[in-house]
């Protein structure tokens, strides 16, 4: 009798430590960029696990990687790009990653140490943007809409420097690493910055001289390996973020600069 009864507690035992082993296995496995995007990320995740649903955010420090893993199913969903940086990926690694919904904008900037208004920029300064595709296409829209460029189709998602229709004041326009340009500034006459870059070497995106609004194409989205779009804990997951003390937390966090897209 006692045997038995020191069997089923066993099993009972080992159920327990499988289960539990199994839930953490189970968890949710989100990948972020460094930074503010993996804050409130991770504060998202904090209020998922008061309900129940087991979530963890993973930093990544260089982007590619993300979807990567994302594609090697390490992962099941980020929150760090926008969709004309997931098509190149798309189209350049053949991966299989869309796009669920958009999660917020983080508006770009053009910063300047040197000046404070588009106009005091002077001719022949060199203005430095992104050296990936989709980022660069971005710079150049803002320049483009900030009336320092023009492109030969300012809507277009896809510029490139070859793109520029017409520059009157002969900028030089410096492609560098995104990670680089924040730290350039003091070499610049301008630069365009993203905001999570921006954020991370210390730049106020108060202290822009222009910025991305609402309208963007560029907001950063939910994505994921196109088999794992309709996965039941990520549509979960995604409604704790889009929860009033989430969006509470954003605007907070960012003073209004981050903008919520739900």
């Amino acid at each position: 009798m006692t045997i038995r009864i020191l069997q089923s507690v066993a099993a009972a035992l080992l159920m327990a430590v499988s289960s539990a082993s199994y839930a953490a296995e189970g968890a949710l496995r989100v990948g972020a960029s460094p930074g503010p995007y993996a804050d409130f990320l991770k504060e998202a995740a904090k209020k998922a696990s008061a309900e129940g649903l087991k979530v963890e955010v993973t930093e990544f420090t260089e982007p590619t990687q993300i979807n990567e893993a994302t594609q090697a199913g390490d992962i099941d969903v980020s929150n760090f790009q926008h969709v004309p940086y997931m098509q190149k990926q798309n189209e350049s690694r053949g991966y299989k990653i869309v796009a669920i919904k958009p999660a917020f904008v983080a508006p770009g900037g053009i910063y300047s140490a040197k000046y404070k208004s588009l106009a005091e920029i002077p001719n022949g300064a060199k203005i430095g943007i992104p050296n990936d595709p989709a980022n660069e296409s971005r710079a150049l829209a803002l320049l483009h809409k900030a009336g320092l460029i023009k492109l030969k189709d300012g809507s277009s998602i896809n510029a490139s420097v070859r793109d520029i229709a017409e520059n009157p004041k002969n900028f030089d326009i410096v492609l560098l690493d995104e990670i680089m340009l924040p730290r350039s500034l003091s070499d610049l006459g301008a630069a365009f910055v993203t905001l999570n870059k921006g954020v991370l070497a210390g730049l106020d995106p108060k202290t822009a001289i222009t910025l991305e609004d609402k309208t963007s194409p560029w907001a950063i989205v939910w994505s994921a390996r196109n088999d794992k779009v309709d996965d039941p804990q990520i549509k979960r997951f995604i409604a704790v973020f889009e929860s009033e003390p989430i969006k509470n937390y954003i605007v907070q966090r960012f003073n209004g600069t981050v903008i919520p897209a739900w």
